[in-house]
């Protein structure tokens, strides 16, 4: 059984760095990750990263990936099925190499997934006109008009790379647009953007695939929009199941509550980056906290192994 100092469980903002750190520390470190790079890869511009003044998420996500690989640190693809304590020490058990590993401490760095509407026809639908990522999926749905739900930052994001494909994108939004102020004026400016305030999507629609949706009140006269696409653009939620099976305190967010140095309540165990009970969702932060999480396993592990 291979035995390693730490191991990273997540490959993007935060995983990645903690892995630099961590080699810093002259620790023996694995990273095992699902999907390389995390959600940032879906991100079609980064311009708040500092040191890179314009970047697409995947590019970042390369440079973080190269800069763990200079440092001599493994990177397994592949998921977590399990972490359990093993007396002083870890088991982590993978699902697709069905390998077990033994660590002295553990990272949680597992990110977010996507949030559902959870409305009849999204699941049905699924692939079939309704997609999650305007980046990965925007090119398909050339000269259709289309929608993304949500009023965040990230929902206007993703209006805008919309923009360049589809012939109409309208922003459906619950209350009101809330984007950073500079891609407010961005997406006003695109001709072929429209905002629709104080609106919902109740149901998605069609057989074969999306034909139009149902809506919560009447626009221009109807409250059925016929679509070629629509992107949900709602926010995400933590994914922090091997957190649970830890014992590890979550917040009513099922975010994992973390002190200042990425420690957990749960002796060995530490987390960072978008998982975590941070307010601020960004790259940059997550790339703190995980610097933070290797040096407080560095800490835990002279304190409490003979090296």
């Amino acid at each position: 059984m291979e035995e390693y100092d730490v191991i990273i469980v997540g490959g993007g903002c935060a995983g990645f760095p903690a892995a630099v750190y961590a080699a810093r520390f002259n620790l023996n470190a694995l990273v095992i990750a699902k999907e390389l790079g995390g959600l940032i890869t879906s991100t079609h511009v980064v311009e708040n990263y500092p040191g890179f003044i314009s970047l697409s998420g995947q590019e970042l996500a390369t440079k973080l990936e190269e800069h763990v690989k200079a440092n001599n640190v493994p990177i397994e693809n592949d998921i977590v099925q399990s972490v359990q304590r093993d007396g002083d020490s870890f088991l982590v058990k993978t699902e697709l190499m069905e390998k077990t590993y033994k660590t002295k401490t553990v990272i949680l760095a597992t990110g977010t997934r996507h949030k559902h509407l959870d409305v009849k026809g999204e699941k049905e639908l699924q692939g079939k006109g309704v997609s999650y990522c305007a980046t990965c999926d925007g090119p398909l749905f050339k000269n259709k008009v289309v929608a993304i739900v949500g009023g965040s930052d990230s929902a206007a994001k993703e209006a805008m790379v919309l923009s360049g494909h589809a012939s109409k994108v309208y922003m459906l939004v619950r209350n009101k647009l809330a984007a950073e102020p500079i891609n407010v004026k961005r997406v006003e400016a695109i001709s072929n953007i429209e905002v629709v305030e104080g609106i919902e999507v109740t149901e998605i629609c069609g057989e074969k695939s999306l034909t139009h949706v149902q809506l919560s009140r009447e626009f221009e006269g109807k409250t059925q929009l016929e679509l070629g696409g629509i992107f949900i653009a709602i926010g995400q939620q933590p994914q922090n199941e091997l957190a649970q099976s830890l014992d590890v305190t979550l917040n009513g967010r099922g975010e994992v509550i973390i002190d200042r140095l990425s420690r957990t309540n749960q002796n060995g165990v530490f987390a960072a980056g978008d998982n975590t009970d941070m307010e601020w969702k960004q790259g940059i932060v997550g790339a703190a906290e995980g610097s933070i999480a290797a040096y407080s396993a560095f800490e835990y592990i002279h304190h409490n192994f003979e090296r």
